[in-house]
């Protein structure tokens, strides 16, 4: 239901969601509605849906990368991605780690310079990445929260996952049109939106 209205779709790789056979089905889906594949990796860490900090190395880091990606791309036609967006807390810890923040960029130039990294808009990641020569899309997140510092709001936080549509919508609007985006504390972050960001496991 979810792809018939977007343009890009983040595939979870197996890693923190996801198997083969939802892989393929919604590769499958995607290709027949022209929409965009991206890899979603994220952390070994099924119990915790990848949503737990864990403690790798940049090459570990760049290695589970590479496998992700490589086990999505053999799902699509032409064993092509159009984009990179990981999940949960390895994007999350991307945002202030450079050190995780390089070694995933590193990653997709190993394994496809051409493939877009999608990235936090405003945060160092983008400069980062950008530097290192990727094609890089500044992402702003429809149905999540912000932080005064334009971080996303923790999930543990009461109100950090957003779920009345007519404000969802009203916020993804303000953003793409003014660049702007209401905070928890309800000051105005700037934000530049390459990439809206809507979550396919909330209800609603």
């Amino acid at each position: 239901e979810v792809v018939k209205h977007v343009t890009s779709v983040n595939v979870a790789t197996g890693f923190h969601a996801g198997d083969p056979d939802v892989m393929a089905s919604t590769v499958k889906i995607s290709e027949e509605l022209g929409v965009g594949i991206g890899a979603q990796p994220g952390y070994p860490d099924l119990v915790g849906f990848g949503r737990r900090d864990i403690d790798m190395t940049p090459d570990e880091i760049a290695n589970a990368v590479t496998y992700q990606m490589g086990a999505l791309a053999a799902f699509t036609s032409d064993k092509k991605l159009q984009h990179l967006k990981p999940h949960g807390a390895m994007y999350n810890m991307a945002v202030n780690d450079e050190k995780l923040a390089r070694a995933i960029c590193e990653a997709i130039l190993e394994v496809d310079p051409d493939l877009i990294l999608l990235a936090l808009s405003g945060s160092r990641w983008i400069d980062i990445a950008e530097k290192m020569g990727l094609r890089v899309a500044r992402e702003v997140f429809a149905d999540r929260a912000l932080m005064p510092d334009g971080t996303l709001a923790p999930r543990s936080q009461e109100g950090a996952v957003l779920h009345d549509p007519k404000r969802i919508a009203e916020r993804s609007l303000r953003m793409a049109i003014d660049g702007v985006v209401e905070a928890v504390d309800g000051s105005l972050v700037e934000v530049r939106a390459d990439s809206i960001c809507l979550h396919g496991d909330t209800p609603g």
